[in-house]
């Protein structure tokens, strides 16, 4: 499945304005955001692209929220690691979606073909580093539980390296 935009780097000097956008994003506010909209191959996600390079933190992505919600949280994300906070793998974090938590996990490189062409684009590779924001229902459960719906793990399936804290 091979849904991520802009999948392959460029291999010449002529950008066009998409990747001068993304750029300019970077530049201007430390990061780019993309959407992908929700499709018959999976759900919706977004992602930052251009965090690493600016701020040195990874760049994060969320899988299954709505795009505005979507957007809120990575750029949530992009403001606090400009401001110097730094994120740890396994661990949960307060403000990103009102009332929860959500916790952080490392994508796993086999991912980032399907997920992260952009980044694959602006890193000339998978030299990159992303994490994947989880978050619980609104009644608190993750996905990995086992009364979470089948509905609920397909909306948001786990990109990480190792389990999630919680999953063992």
């Amino acid at each position: 499945m091979a849904r991520a935009p802009h999948s392959q780097a460029r291999t010449g000097t002529v950008m066009d304005a998409e990747e001068e956008k993304a750029l300019a994003d970077i530049a201007e506010y430390g990061c780019h955001v993309i959407h992908v909209l929700e499709d018959e191959e999976g759900p919706p996600f977004s992602y930052t692209v251009g965090v690493q390079k600016a701020s040195g933190a990874p760049e994060v992505m969320i899988i299954g929220l709505k795009q505005p919600i979507a957007h809120f949280v990575v750029n949530e994300y992009n403001s606090r690691v400009r401001a110097g906070e730094r994120f740890a793998a396994g661990c949960r974090y307060d403000g990103f979606l009102e009332g929860f938590e959500v916790q952080f996990e490392v994508v796993a490189p086999e991912h980032f073909d399907e997920y992260l062409g952009w980044n694959k684009w602006l890193y000339g590779g998978k030299n990159f580093e992303v994490f994947q924001i989880i978050y619980p229902t609104t009644d608190g459960v993750w996905p990995w539980e086992p009364t979470a719906s089948e509905w609920f793990r397909e909306r948001q399936p786990i990109l990480c390296e190792t389990a999630p804290r919680g999953a063992e």
